[in-house]
């Protein structure tokens, strides 16, 4: 009998002990092809069925080579996390909100059908194909985070970049065994409402907007569900498309980014909060912000632009007369 508890017991410690602890919040094809045995591989999507799809190439009748103008598959032995699972409805001082983040119950069920455990090694897969594929591996990274899960990074580039390295794919939908995964916090410190957006537009603090410029001026066009042009009194600019580089979409270097939020007016040290028009794109900069340059002071706002302007609250727009 001791012999058993004994074993049990040695089990169990090298169980923690051999948990695989990630290098930091991106890994690259490399790190991924030497360790992709020891962690959980979420690859997030909106375009599920490309999932199974073989991948697109192109080849330029000058050079003979082929490049890459559409991904598909995946990683093998890569979970398909439909990115649309991540979003719900909720209803906010009486008024029904879009795109939110799902209810702990909820995002519990979706990562033990995903195969999670609560001390596994997750790495995040993206298609890569540009930097509105990297925000939803962001965002489904954030939610986690809030959620409070730590032990997770985002594969640089995504598949775009693990397909150019010349790396094995998979068409074959993998169907894993259901974890234990649970929730074991929710990060309000990260996460931002209306009302301390308002108190921070009075305030002075950093808002930063993550969408294209021609949204934020408010000069032509707006989402369907945003309900005024323009953007929050106070926020500086931060547009999504400066965050990465071109397919394979990848984070361009810490000291780039740090150059390019000061020359933008963001202070990349300060307190700040992050908004797009759904909270999608605003993920992206809470990222480099907070998990590339360590500004542990960033929240994002989970409603952004739709919830603001469903309050009817006030936008500052450029005006061209």
């Amino acid at each position: 009998m001791k012999k058993i508890v004994f074993s049990l017991a040695i089990l169990l410690l090298s169980s923690t002990a051999f948990a695989m602890k990630l290098p930091g919040p991106l890994v690259d094809t490399q790190w991924l092809a030497n360790n992709k045995d020891k962690v959980i591989i979420l690859d997030v999507r909106k375009d599920v069925k490309s999932f199974t799809k073989k991948p697109v190439f192109k080849t330029s009748k000058k050079s003979g080579k082929r490049k890459l103008v559409k991904v598909g598959g995946h990683i093998p032995g890569a979970i398909l996390v439909n990115y649309r699972k991540l979003r719900s409805t909720r209803t906010i001082n009486g008024r029904k909100v879009q795109k939110m983040i799902v209810a702990k119950s909820d995002f519990e069920k979706l990562m033990q059908s995903s195969g999670v455990n609560k001390d596994s090694a997750i790495v995040i897969v993206s298609k890569g194909q540009g930097n509105g594929d990297v925000t939803m591996a962001t965002r489904f990274y954030w939610q986690m985070k809030y959620y409070g899960h730590d032990n997770m990074a985002i594969l640089n580039g995504g598949m775009a970049q693990w397909i150019n390295d010349g790396r094995s794919i998979s068409t074959t939908a993998a169907k894993p065994a259901k974890g234990n995964w649970v929730a074991t916090a929710e990060r309000k410190e990260i996460l931002a409402t209306s009302d301390e957006v308002a108190k921070a537009s009075k305030k002075g603090i950093q808002l930063v907007d993550t969408r294209p410029i021609s949204l934020y001026l408010g000069t032509w066009y707006k989402k369907s569900y945003v309900y005024d042009n323009g953007h929050i009194p106070g926020a500086k600019p931060y547009p999504n498309e400066l965050l990465t580089t071109k397919m394979p979409a990848k984070f361009i270097a810490a000291d780039k980014a740090r150059k390019l939020l000061a020359e933008l007016g963001v202070k990349p040290n300060k307190q700040a909060i992050t908004y797009c028009n759904s909270g999608h794109l605003a993920s992206g900069s809470w990222f480099v912000m907070s998990e590339l340059l360590g500004n542990r002071n960033v929240k994002l706002y989970d409603g952004s632009m739709h919830e603001w302007t469903l309050e009817k609250r006030p936008t500052v727009k450029f005006e061209m007369e």
